[in-house]
Order: structure tokens, then sequence, then C-alpha cells
């Protein structure tokens, strides 16, 4: 019982001290208890709650070992190869904290921004509601069921039960939860909606809607002004009104604003603007809301293409789940970010959320890094895909999650379109089509800037047409052959693949690049995620026997943010001067699916980043060389092995049939005469020294921030060894702790949680998160045999 009332204390002073500030909005994750498991009567304030486990949010529970195991995978598990057989089933939240009494009078609501799934609260013994869905964000108003002074006791139920997704969800509250204290008059929840209708270099026009709420018994005249913000904290604009406003009632503020010589959002230079909201009574201020936005335009025509600020660009695109790979769901903030900073770096300009709507830390990244964004609302509509999924709530629940996904995202500058959903069941019948014109229709009134589309399968038969006339921008899963031919029946249509095969990336490509009416491409996937597993290997039909695979294996950058080859061989049909080498495996690196459905290319070539072949000795070997540049000659231990083109009759790709001798093997890109590049693999000894890098030497003290640090296994010369699965141990000093561990291996089904990994391909991976105070982290790694190593990272 001591523990939770120091819980209790530490949430009323936070509490008191941002309110103090005008604080509006307080981060709510601290000091939760957690059951894995029924538990009858939890709801109930009195509930016997001592043995709970104590944690801090985000939390999923499939990610963590299985109890009385040391992984968190069964091949036995209900989710089978959609959920990368983990295992799901129902778990309990409860939140003791108090609220001073100086808080009374204030308003109060409490938002989730994801809870997987099927989550009924409770405060304080009395509910607040359900919600099924387990991807959109949702609150409550609370005020009426605190008590001030005294202890007070939320209480969530999670049932993440039978078939009901076709990847890996994650089980738990996953994502943040917040806290927002207001005044009586104040700015509703999502109540403000920031559009620029109209673009210029000399000027641009801000519109700014602003829902103020009147929470009291009586009417009131209600000033707002809203400043908007330059990112250096110059006010460039201003805005004031003045409306009277019956008591328990609403107005919307439609305020102009024009702002000279704007910075412009886009995916270079992802400038953002502030919109400083203050609501006034009586001259005092009683509320103040900040909304970062982009000024920016966006059009789709079969002419230009898709352009942003007037400018014709095509989208670099790809598919990305939700997880973050070792962490399973957790939506830490750094997580999200790092995500998208790995997806720039690899060339990607735009992100089909695929297919549910993100997190907002992951749309938040978005917009600071320039990362467009198509956000999508479902995989389901009225028929399923599997027993327990979206189908089951849809016609209840459709209209409240399009409304939470829009009214939640709508002003982030970074999405270009909505998604009314994915390769829908029935799109070819009529209740089909009338279904996405409802969607499409909604969306529209909630937003008109941005189109609305849908990820169609089927793309090539000729019933597709009604569904696609329901559809601003068509999306065109796996259909690039279809594109002619339908620009000459339908020369108004604008087309992207919505989905695209990694092995067919060079055909999809060049048909972007050969038509203006097609404006981009997205992978399946851009990043790899657990779940549909071995998509990209054994592909469909999935069956048990897939097992011990749980990594969908398909994607461009692994789970822990390696690069694939395929991402290699992308880098080369989106820049130019590219080069990368590779070796064809001599034996299939994995067992086949003898059953492989025809036509499922989610794979790529059996190849390594690998000059290891002992044994292998004047064996010939394939060798793969990826370029974008005119020539390439390939060399072995010195010797010239001859030069060849790569440009788009070779596919930018040359290949060689080279006999193994160890040493090195390199390739060199030449741009007319000129060598502007080499790649190069050498042959490792026996790993003997242990590497550590962390791609942040700083991280903050704040309880949530994360460092992401690679493990390789080394030679004495400093070469990886690419063969090396040393297992390596891991311990930790000072304030931080090990939240994941992972190696990328698609088989492996060790433990994310204990401190110690296998290496695969010669490295492996651990995420470390901070704690709330300053000081130092010291990860130290051992393996037999090897040189014990350490890494240092600052905590402020």
């Amino acid at each position: 019982m001591k523990l939770r009332n120091i819980a209790s204390i530490i949430v009323l002073s936070f509490i008191s001290l941002c309110t103090r500030a005008q604080g509006r909005v307080v981060l709510f994750d601290e000091n939760w208890l957690f059951h894995r498991g029924s538990a009858q009567g939890a709801e109930n304030p009195l509930f016997n709650d001592v043995k709970w486990r104590k944690l801090d949010l985000p939390h999923d529970w499939s990610i963590e070992d299985i109890p009385g195991t040391r992984s968190p995978f069964d091949s036995t598990a209900i989710s089978q190869a959609n959920g990368g057989f983990t295992q799901g089933g129902t778990g309990w939240y409860r939140k003791h904290f108090v609220l001073p009494q100086s808080q009374k009078g204030k308003r109060f609501i409490i938002q989730f921004d994801g809870i997987y799934m099927n989550a009924d609260v409770w405060l304080n013994g009395k509910s607040l509601g359900k919600h099924p869905y387990g991807y959109t964000s949702f609150w409550y108003d609370i005020t009426d069921r605190l008590k001030f002074g005294e202890e007070n006791i939320i209480a969530v139920r999670v049932r993440n039960e039978g078939e009901n997704s076709r990847w890996y969800s994650g089980s738990g509250i996953y994502r943040h939860v917040w806290l927002k204290t207001t005044e009586p008059i104040h700015v509703a929840q999502w109540g403000t909606f920031i559009t620029t209708p109209e673009v210029t270099a000399g000027v641009a026009k801000v519109n700014i809607k602003t829902k103020v709420e009147n929470k009291t018994g009586k009417i009131n005249e209600v000033k707002i002004r809203t400043r908007l913000v330059h990112k250096s904290g110059a006010e460039v604009a201003f805005s004031e009104e003045r409306q009277r406003i019956d008591s328990f009632a609403s107005f919307e503020f439609n305020q102009n604003i024009e702002v000279k010589k704007p910075e412009l959002w886009s995916t270079e230079h992802p400038n953002l603007y502030t919109a400083v909201t203050e609501v006034y009574l009586d001259n005092q201020l009683t509320d103040q809301e900040t909304t970062a936005f982009g000024i920016r335009s966006i059009s789709f025509d079969p002419v230009n293409g898709f352009r942003l600020n007037g400018k014709t660009m095509k989208l670099k695109g790809g598919c990305v789940h939700h997880d973050n790979g070792i962490l399973g769901a957790r939506a830490y903030d750094r997580a999200e970010e790092r995500k998208i900073e790995l997806l720039k770096n690899a060339g990607f300009n735009a992100i089909r959320c695929a297919h549910n709507p993100p997190s907002p830390a992951f749309l938040d990244a978005c917009d600071r890094l320039g990362m467009l964004v198509i956000d999508e609302a479902f995989d389901a509509w009225k028929k399923g895909k599997n027993p327990s999924d979206y189908q089951l709530y849809f016609n209840d629940w459709w209209q409240r999650d399009v409304e939470s996904m829009v009214f939640r995202d709508r002003n982030h500058p970074s999405i270009i379109m909505w998604s009314t959903g994915n390769e829908i069941p029935d799109r070819a019948k009529p209740e089909g089509v009338a279904t996405s014109k409802m969607l499409r229709e909604h969306m529209h009134q909630l937003d008109s800037t941005r189109p609305v589309t849908n990820g169609v399968n089927g793309a090539e038969t000729k019933d597709k047409d009604p569904f696609f006339a329901t559809l601003d921008v068509p999306g065109y899963n796996y259909a690039w052959k279809e594109y002619e031919v339908d620009h000459q029946q339908h020369p108004q249509r604008v087309i992207y693949a919505s989905e695209s095969f990694p092995l067919e990336s060079f055909d999809y490509w060049m048909a972007v690049l050969d038509h203006p009416y097609v404006v981009g491409d997205f992978v399946w996937t851009a990043f790899d995620y657990l779940g549909e597993a071995s998509l990209g290997w054994m592909a469909y039909p999935q069956t048990q026997n897939f097992y011990p695979w749980n990594l969908a294996y398909c994607g461009d950058i692994d789970i822990c943010g390696w690069k694939r080859p395929q991402s290699y061989y992308r880098d080369v049909l989106w820049k130019p001067a590219q080069l990368s080498l590779f070796v064809q495996s001599p034996q299939p690196s994995f067992a086949h699916n003898p059953n492989k459905a025809e036509n499922t290319k989610w794979n790529w070539h059996d190849v390594l980043a690998d000059w290891n072949w002992n044994g292998q000795e004047g064996k010939p070997f394939e060798v793969e060389v990826y370029s974008s540049c005119d020539v390439v000659e390939l060399f072995l231990n010195g010797q010239s092995l001859g030069k060849k083109p790569t440009n788009r009759s070779t596919r930018f790709m040359a290949t060689w049939s080279v006999p193994y001798a160890a040493g090195a093997l390199k390739a060199a890109g030449f741009v007319g005469k000129k060598k502007v590049v080499e790649k190069e693999l050498i042959t490792a000894q026996v790993p003997a020294v242990i590497k550590l890098t962390s791609d942040k030497v700083e991280i903050k003290g704040n309880g949530q921030d994360l460092c992401y640090i690679t493990v390789e296994l080394m030679d004495e010369k400093g070469v990886r060894n690419p063969k090396a699965e040393n297992l390596v141990q891991f311990e930790i000093n000072g304030p931080g702790t090990i939240v994941g561990v992972g190696n990328g291996n698609p088989v492996s089904v060790e433990s994310f949680q204990q401190p110690q990994r296998k290496a695969w391909q010669g490295r492996c991976m651990v995420v470390v998160k901070s704690e709330k105070n300053a000081g130092k982290i010291t990860l130290k790694a051992k393996a037999a045999g090897m040189t014990e190593a350490q890494i240092n990272v600052a905590v402020q």
C-alpha cells in the first residue's frame, strides 16, 4: 500500500505543477498496475491489486515472454502465422491517482492514443465506456466522476481474443495516455482545424476553425485570439474574434489569417509553424492550445501527377505496419521517430499506414522530418478476413472511428490522402461500392482538402471500375501491367501502386517514371514487421508448419533497422552513383514452401553481403552488383574480372560467376571514365572483438527516451564476421533499462526481453530506455572467447 500512496503523490505534484504553468496536457503513462489474465471484479475500487505488476506505458504484453518460458512465441497460439505465433488474451490495468482540491471546478479529459483491443474503461467503479477498435484514439470527459483530495482509480480491461488480425497487433495499452485539464470554457477536444487554401511564395492564406465549448450554466461572451508563430519564436500574424456562447453549448470560430513570405512545408524543408489559440472570458485567459501546422499545397491530376507546393514529385513510397520490431507494438516517441529517420535515409519520401491509423507520435515525426503520409482507416468493413476482426464492429463504430482518425490527424501537413481501407473483400459487389461511397463522402464532410483513396486488389478485373469511381485517387495493389490500359479507358484517372512486390521493384518504378498519371509506388513493405510470418519467403498459403517463422521477412529494412539487399537495389532506382555488392547463397538460406502460391513475389533474391565460404574454394559463386553508375568493374584480390554496364537495359544490375577464393571481393562504379564509388566484401577471421555503437550518445532523462545500440562481432582486423552467431550477454548500470533485444533473424524464437541475444549475420541489437534522472548509462557486452566491450550513454 505504501507504493500505491507514493505513486499517487507523484501524480499529484506533477499535475499541480503543470496547472500552475497553464499546462493543458500531462502524460499519464507512469505508475500503472498490470495483470495478465482475467481478474473478475477488478473494476471495483476496493479490488486488491497489491500483487499486480507495476509498469509504465506504453506496454505490450504479446512481445513479452509467455509466463513460465523465455520466449514470446508459441506454435499453438491462436494468432498462428498471422500474428507471428504470439499470444493475445486478456489483460487488466489499474492506476491510482489523486487530484488536489484546488483543481475542483476544472474540466478533465482522459485520452487513450491506442489500446489493442476491446477496451472497457471504468473510473471509481463507474463505466466510462468501451472502445473495440485497437488503432483509433478515444477519450472521455471524466470531470463528474472524479474525487478531489482523495484517491481515484481508473481500471482498463483489454481483450485481444480470437483471430482478429492479419499481422502482429500487440496487446494492451501500447500507446500513450494523456490527462487534459481545462477551465469550463475551453477549446474542444480535437476542436482546431487549420488549412492553407491559398499558398504562394509571397503570401499564404491560413484558415483556422476553432470549436470552443462553454461548460458553464450561463451565457458568456468569449474572445479567442490566435497567434501564428514562426519556429524562431517570432509572431508572424494574429486574429481576434468575439462570440456569445450559450450555456452548455459550443461555437466554431472561423478565422482567416495571411502570412507574408511563408516558409513552406516540404519533404526537403519541413518548416512548421505553431498556432497559439487563447480563449478569454472577461479579459481573463481561460484556455490556451498550441497546434503545429505546415503551410503547403497539394494537388493530383493526370497531366502533372502529384504536386507539392506546385512542383511535381514522384512518391517514393512504402507500406508500414504499426509495430516497432523488437519493441513489439510499444509506440515510444523515439521509436516512431527513428523509423522515419531510417526510411528517409533509405530514400523514401512517402508512407502508406497499413492498415490502420498510426500513433500521433508517428505523424509528429513525419511532420518534423518531412515524410508524406497516406493515413488509412481499416483493413476490413462489413465482410471480414478473420473471424473476430473489424467486421464485428463496422456497422456500429465506423463513423466514430473515421471521425477519430480525421479529427485527430487533420492538422498534420504530412498527410496527403485519407484511405478508407485495404483489399475490401466485397469491393466488386453493390454493397461494397455503396460502403465505399459512404466512407468517402463522410471523410469529405470532415475534411475536403485531401483526396480519398483505397488500396484495391484485383485491379486487373473488369468489375473494379464502379468501386474505383467512388475514390478520388484509386490505389492499385500489385497491378503495374494495368496502368496503360486503364489510362486509355479512363484518361482522367490518377494512379499509384498502393502495394507492389519487392521482386518487381524495377518494373513498378519504371512505370512511375514513364507515366505522369502514375504518381508513385508503395512497396510491400518498407519496414519489416512481426506477423504474417514468412510472407517474403514461404508466402502463401500459411500453415502452422511455418513455425518458428515469426517475421514477415519482406521489408526493405529489417526489424532492427538494418537495410536488407532489396533496399540497396532500390537505392540504384532512386539515387545516382549508387553501388552495392552481394553474393548468392550456394544453398537456400531457409527451407522453401513446396506449396507456395504462384505470383507471390514479396521475396528478394537469396543474397548475402558475405565473402566467407570456407570449404568452397574454387567453386563458382553468383555475384550480384546493383549500380546506378554507367559501368561497374569487379575485382577479386586485386585482379579485374571485367567491366559491365549498369543501366536501364540491364535493370541496373550486373552479375558475375566467381570461383571462391578467400580475400577481398571489390566492385567499383564509374560515371563516364571517372571512378565514383567502391564497395568491398572481405573474408573475416574468427570473431574476437565485440563492437558497440549507439545511435545516440545522449538521451533525455524523461523515462521514455531510447537509444539503439548495435552489437557487432568483429575479427582482430575489425571485419564483421557474417557467419558469427555467438550468444552475447548484456549488463546495464546507471539510469536506464534494457527494453528490447533482437537480431533480425526471422526464425529465432529467443526472448526480446532477456539481457542476452544470439548474433545473426554477425550482429544483434540492444534498445535501452532512460529513467527519470540524470547520469551515465553503461552497457557491457560479453561472449565466450571474445573481449568484453562496454559503451556509455549520457542521460540529461
